[in-house]
């Protein structure tokens, strides 16, 4: 098959296609240029609310003097626990809706206001996915939680509302429709074939090559075949496990290390601290039988040409379906062909 001219390809963790145009990248572009404020970050700010001893909600709390990752409820949450006694659900033909109650917390990645993930120390990268694997495990725990979504926005053009480096845990009591989806997908592949959906995309893409970034033993990152956003990356554990709290202390140290592959070379990439959003999709927690799920994490960045120009989802997008420009085989490698050592440490 052609894949230079336009095509279309199935996502086949959530049953959607995506529209593949490449000859549309060389169009020239004179709509919004995003700005790149490359601002050198103090190590420590004192108007910041997520540096240790700061105030965080009009002097009413103060942060604690933390040394490594720091986890706080969310002052201002999107979800809040449940109250007995209340009405919750609706229930007509054209009007339904039902109460989702939850929890979501905040974590520091460390006391570092000017370090993000990809400049970490590999040990204290490691202690935030260990955090991260705490909190699936304490959240998850809880008897009104179904499922825990961790989740991290990077940079002002993804909505980060402070750029003191810090990611989110969402704990709902129903299931997210993205989850949702992909749940159906891999358990329909496991009843089909008996093994899971993912595991045996991994074989295959480590067969050709030629969409994998980065690779160390217990994991893969690479641009999927389905890629939505022009630098999209997939990583998948190789080893069939469903959750951050079933992670070897070697896996949770494999896992810190693939992120940092994968996000030293989109900083690498424009030589600016590239944004994105990044989640995990790890299995509900709902105590059922998910043999078919195999953990992994989607890295979403919508920067496309350079540093200033990035992909809009509009027009077709929002009407028809999702549409890129470059395919997933030549991000891929230019994700690969990247520096592995941060362009501000080269120096």
């Amino acid at each position: 098959m052609d894949f230079e001219r336009p095509h279309r390809r199935l996502n086949i963790l959530n049953g959607e296609w995506v529209l593949v145009s490449p000859h549309r990248a060389k169009r020239p572009w004179q709509g919004q240029m995003e700005k790149t404020s490359q601002v050198d970050l103090p190590r420590y700010d004192p108007t910041c609310y997520l540096c240790p001893r700061n105030s965080r909600v009009g002097d009413t709390i103060t942060n604690p003097d933390y040394k490594q990752t720091f986890v706080f409820d969310n002052d201002f949450a999107a979800l809040l626990p449940p109250v007995d006694g209340m009405d919750t659900s609706m229930k007509e033909v054209l009007f339904q809706a039902e109460a989702d109650d939850g929890l979501c917390r905040v974590i520091c990645f460390s006391p570092r206001h000017d370090q993000s993930l990809p400049e970490l120390e590999l040990g204290d990268a490691a202690a935030v996915v260990q955090t991260w694997s705490d909190q699936t495990a304490d959240l998850g725990g809880r008897a009104f939680i179904n499922y825990v979504q961790v989740f991290e926005n990077k940079g002002s053009v993804m909505g980060c509302s402070n750029p003191h480096p810090h990611s989110q845990v969402w704990a709902t009591r129903h299931i997210p429709n993205e989850p949702a989806k992909e749940m159906l997908h891999q358990q329909a592949y496991f009843e089909q074939y008996g093994s899971t959906l993912l595991g045996d995309y991994l074989k295959a893409e480590q067969a050709s090559g030629e969409r994998i970034v980065a690779i160390n033993n217990d994991f893969t990152a690479l641009v999927p075949f389905w890629a939505v956003w022009p630098f999209e990356v997939l990583v998948i554990a190789h080893r069939p496990v469903a959750s951050l709290p079933e992670l070897t202390t070697e896996e949770v140290r494999g896992m810190a290390d693939i992120l940092q592959q994968v996000t030293v070379r989109y900083d690498n990439l424009f030589e600016i601290s590239f944004p994105y959003s990044m989640g995990f999709h790890q299995k509900p927690s709902d105590g059922k039988d998910y043999t078919s799920w195999q953990l992994h994490a989607h890295f979403y960045p919508p920067l496309l040409r350079s540093a200033t120009v990035k992909k809009f989802m509009v027009g077709f997008e929002m009407l028809g379906m999702p549409q890129r420009d470059i395919t997933p085989e030549a991000a891929a490698a230019r994700l690969r062909e990247q520096n592995i050592v941060h362009y501000k440490k080269r120096s």
